[in-house]
């Protein structure tokens, strides 16, 4: 087999890369491990910022979004009991938009088969091979028979655990983690919304978060033991433990409905700088995580491929490797800055274990300081809607 760029994942980068080379005459085929039912029911949230939302619609991605979706202008943060209200729209001009991931993907795969978009589910063994030299390859397995897809360039768009990034010799790798002491439980239950839009908490208990999946499934979050068994977790105990965490002075209460889903996250902070090796470059996932209290995962994972792909266009319409070059540098810049928001809402929102009565004041304070002052919520408030492209 033969095509342009080869694309390792369809997950959200894999896909929407592929969509982008597409729209640019590029050609392209996505290897996926996973069947396609698989990849289209993977829950996962789905907070996009406003430069994600508008790059799906200016991309013709944007229709079911436009219907489905919902616009949010602002989000509640909650502590000592009080509410205090994170103006986006009028602080930042801009908004988000609540439209879980798992539609992005359906979107993104229906748009790629309806222009002959070639993606392969169900492969195995893939192998990224030759990638430091001109005639990169990937082997693998589809149909019980051995493949090879030849390429001029592969990008690993295969998430944190796929095959791309070992691909780099490791003395080649340059990588920073951090590992938080808690994870999330989530769940998704069938009730109507609680509130219209997103509830940030700091509670002693630790940490929730309220978020509507649809005017009748709602996603809501408990910090927790990032090894805890959700067995562990009773519906009572769930709705017991939100409700204390969440309870505010002026009486709001949680609206509660059946729970069909219920899972544990951990939490971590990633950076793999080497986001290129040769032929080889890696967006998303593959080169990045990110806590999930500041959103910025999947928005991340969009910046990287909108920039791979100017790049890719850039090669192949003038021959020039200028911003092939400049991608993993390009790319990191906005990498850390969505690092060093997600570290501070997650230092900022969660009760560490061993921390004293000080630390939790000190995070009220900063919780008051943010709310209060113009200039700090103004931070927040650009950097949840999200840094533009390329910053």
């Amino acid at each position: 087999m033969r095509t342009q760029v080869g694309i390792i994942g369809a997950g959200p980068a894999g896909l929407l890369l592929s969509h982008l080379l597409g729209r640019a005459g590029i050609e392209s085929v996505v290897l996926e491990t996973r069947t396609r039912q698989d990849v289209e029911s993977t829950i996962r949230a789905g907070v996009l910022e406003h430069g994600t939302a508008e790059l799906l619609k200016e991309t013709g991605l944007g229709a079911r979004m436009l219907r489905e979706g919902a616009l949010h202008h602002g989000i509640e943060l909650r502590f000592g009991g009080e509410r205090r209200r994170i103006d986006l729209q009028a602080l930042s001009g801009r908004a988000i938009t609540l439209y879980a991931q798992h539609e992005v993907i359906k979107d993104l795969v229906a748009a790629r088969l309806a222009a002959g978009g070639e993606l392969l589910f169900e492969v195995s063994a893939v192998e990224p091979r030759r990638v430091a030299t001109e005639s990169p390859s990937i082997s693998f397995v589809h149909g019980g028979h051995d493949a090879e897809l030849h390429c001029d360039f592969i990008a690993g768009c295969d998430g944190f655990h796929g095959v791309s990034r070992e691909a780099i010799p490791p003395a080649a790798v340059q990588a920073y983690e951090r590992i938080y002491p808690f994870g999330w439980l989530g769940i998704l239950c069938r009730a109507a919304p609680s509130s219209s839009e997103l509830i940030y908490c700091l509670h002693e208990n630790g940490f929730a978060l309220v978020s509507t999946r649809s005017p009748e499934v709602q996603r809501m979050y408990l910090q927790c033991d990032p090894h805890e068994d959700v067995n562990n977790w009773s519906e009572d105990r769930i709705w017991t433990e939100l409700q204390t965490r969440l309870a505010t002075r002026d009486g709001w209460a949680l609206k509660t409905g059946p729970i069909f889903q219920k899972n544990v996250v951990g939490m971590r902070s990633f950076v793999c700088e080497t986001m290129r090796h040769g032929r080889l470059f890696l967006a998303g996932d593959a080169a990045h995580i990110v806590p999930p209290t500041g959103a910025k995962g999947l928005n991340l994972a969009v910046g990287d491929v909108l920039l791979l792909s100017r790049a890719l266009e850039q090669y192949y319409r003038r021959g020039s490797g200028e911003l092939l070059e400049s991608y993993a540098e390009t790319a990191l810049k906005r990498v850390w800055k969505a690092q060093r928001f997600s570290w501070w809402m997650t230092s900022m929102l969660h009760a560490f274990p061993g921390a004293d009565e000080f630390q939790h004041r000190i995070q009220l304070a900063e919780l008051d300081y943010v709310t209060h002052s113009a200039a700090a919520s103004a931070s927040l408030a650009e950097n949840y809607v999200g840094l533009p492209f390329g910053e």
